[in-house]
């Protein structure tokens, strides 16, 4: 699955990994039951609703995706600790190469294993990767049955309000 990338992001949004739907079709969070479309358009990140298929336009907006581990699977609970970790570094490599302003890690529990942060919450983290800064989201997936759509938006347009400011 193709990083939707480019140097000074204001937001690169990480996911844990493709879907087996994202990487047949070629677009990230493509799969009809993920949020994370319409949760970008509810927390302001976007005017409208964006179609998968329509991931490029991010980019003029100044939003990237990459994922944490390549290898696609039908649910995140597939992957192992070893993956999660080696993606982690190999993240952090192409997070110094693109220096974003923030990364916003989609999945509490796949962050803590990926960075050794068993205690991390959502939200921004005291610790950064180079310059750029960490922030935490819930996954959008709708395998993700503890948020639902306006608690999505709530805590995306957080992150959103403090990357604008800050840009």
């Amino acid at each position: 699955m193709p990083d939707l990338i480019a140097p000074g992001l204001r937001v690169l949004f990480c996911g844990i990994n493709p879907s087996l739907y994202s990487a047949v079709v070629g677009y990230h969070f493509a799969r009809p039951g993920n949020r994370f479309w319409p949760t970008l358009h509810a927390a302001g990140f976007t005017q409208r609703r964006l179609a998968p298929s329509e991931q490029e336009e991010l980019l003029t907006l100044g939003y990237g995706i990459t994922n944490v581990v390549d290898r696609a699977t039908a649910t995140a609970a597939e992957l192992v600790a070893t993956e999660l970790a080696a993606g982690g570094r190999k993240l952090a490599a192409k997070v110094r190469r693109y220096r974003p302003r923030f990364i916003a890690m989609l999945g509490v529990s796949a962050y803590r294993v990926a960075f050794a942060r068993p205690d991390a919450t959502l939200g921004l983290q005291p610790e950064t990767m180079g310059e750029t800064r960490l922030w935490v989201l819930p996954n959008p997936s709708g395998l993700n049955a503890h948020y639902q759509l306006k608690d999505l938006a709530r805590l995306f347009r957080e992150l959103r309000r403090v990357a604008t400011a800050s840009s």
